[in-house]
């Protein structure tokens, strides 16, 4: 999985007796030199700790504990602390365009944008944004990365200094002695709470949330509830992050900043009608996104109906759910699954698309959906993402209630016989990007809050 992935560097020096898969393909077979196993069989085996190397903690640690694996013997990768020596196992920090001694010369006139990695998702190209904003207006910026991704050519491309620290997935700020100097720091996501648990308390920092109340399912709620409020300020993206936050933190002050996205649309697009109405869904195929729920609504749609519409559902399928989804959809012609797709296809994409559907269990504010208004396209999504407080019910969008399969499918239909109005909602939806999610407003409330001291 992504997380063993992205977390494994730490037990390579460990005795692992056992990789544990629930998915039977996986099963038996090799991976890194450790046999793969069911769960069931692999707790059998003798050890001293179970990792949980996945946000779905709360499956599989009910999972294992139905094994009778004690709950003490149980750790989430945050966790990993406890279980290595980071002086011990620490790795070697990578630096481009820029040098070690030219970072620290001169680290007193830098701002340190802190991401948990640089791949091209939401959390992470909003935190690259804001380093373009700083950069446009004369801030020095470093741009850091617990792991390297493809986000990293684009920094360097716009001259932005780039630090691959691996060690920010288990140091604090005080064991971070290269960021010791930084005039400011801000954090990207709920993965900087360890690095945030101890720190100078002297040196100003932003907190930047993004994340969805599932993420916080693995945090040391009393790790978080220690963390000290002097010299922080925390931002959340949206009323889902701040609520998440706190349900764990409820002392700590939350204030507003929503992210910026580009205008790659040029200004609004003026749509064509097409032959079929365009429904399209972007981000990775997994339970979280629910896009099963999608495919169940579109089933409920009659033959007559569904026939009126294609449905591409744009994101990698490398989960267990794609597989299913994948199966399901073979029966369906209108479901055109794609895989990845590259910034352009994407952009290509959202031209010629009438509507997008975020049909979301949990979504804080889907970058897919302010991408989709920004080109004029009016977007359906469930009540739980953050994009729904910007709609207004047949005006702009339209919501429907999480999980509901047939309520959705009552939106989809409705797309389809009211078609005509589509467009002009395209425009409404045009206004909330420009209201709320461009990039010069993102740069009027992000120069508000670094300009105010911390």
């Amino acid at each position: 999985g992504e997380y063993y992935e992205r977390f494994k560097k730490w037990i390579v020096g460990e005795e692992v007796v056992a990789l544990l898969d629930n998915s039977p393909a996986k099963q038996h077979t090799v991976i890194d030199g450790v046999e793969v196993l069911s769960p069931r069989e692999g707790v059998k085996r003798k050890y001293e700790a179970v990792v949980i190397m996945s946000f779905y903690i709360k499956a599989m640690k009910k999972q294992l504990m139905e094994l009778r694996v004690p709950e003490e013997k149980i750790y989430h990768f945050y966790d990993l602390r406890k279980l290595v020596c980071l002086e011990d196992n620490r790795h070697r920090i990578q630096y481009y365009g820029i040098t070690e001694q030219g970072l620290s010369k001169n680290a007193g006139e830098m701002t340190g944008l802190l991401s948990a990695d640089l791949a091209l998702g939401g959390t992470a190209i909003a935190l690259f944004h804001m380093a373009e904003v700083l950069k446009r207006l004369g801030y020095t910026v470093v741009f850091a990365s617990m792991m390297d991704g493809p986000l990293r050519k684009r920094l360097e491309e716009i001259h932005i200094p780039v630090v691959i620290d691996a060690n920010l997935q288990l140091a604090t700020m005080r064991e971070t002695a290269w960021l010791a100097e930084f005039k400011l720091i801000v954090c990207n996501a709920i993965n900087y709470y360890i690095f945030l648990s101890d720190r100078d308390l002297n040196r100003p920092v932003i907190w930047w949330l993004h994340d969805s109340a599932f993420f916080y399912d693995g945090v040391d709620r009393e790790i978080l509830r220690k963390i000290s409020g002097k010299n922080l300020r925390i931002f959340s993206v949206g009323p889902v992050p701040e609520r998440a936050f706190h349900q764990v933190s409820p002392e700590m002050p939350v204030e507003q900043l929503l992210y910026g996205v580009d205008d790659t649309a040029g200004g609004a697009v003026k749509r064509a009608l097409h032959e079929k109405v365009c429904f399209v869904t972007i981000g990775f195929v997994e339970e979280r996104k629910g896009q099963d729920i999608l495919l169940k609504a579109v089933r409920l749609l009659e033959k007559e109906i569904r026939e009126k519409a294609v449905f591409y559902l744009i994101g990698q399928t490398t989960s267990l759910l794609a597989a299913e989804v994948s199966e399901s959809a073979k029966e369906m012609p209108e479901i055109i699954m794609t895989g990845l797709a590259e910034r352009e296809e994407i952009d290509k994409i959202l031209r010629n698309a009438d509507v997008m559907v975020c049909p979301s269990r949990e979504d804080p504010m889907p970058t897919v959906a302010a991408e989709a208004m920004s080109y004029g396209v009016p977007c359906i999504v469930s009540d739980v993402t953050g994009t729904a407080a910007y709609i207004r019910e047949e005006e702009n969008g339209l919501v429907f209630g999480s999980g509901d399969a047939e309520m959705l499918a009552g939106k989809l239909r409705w797309c389809m016989e009211n078609r005509e109005r589509l467009g002009q909602m395209g425009k409404e939806a045009r206004r909330v990007y420009e209201k709320y999610f461009s990039m010069d407003v993102f740069e009027e409330h992000l120069m508000g809050i670094i300009r105010t001291p911390v």
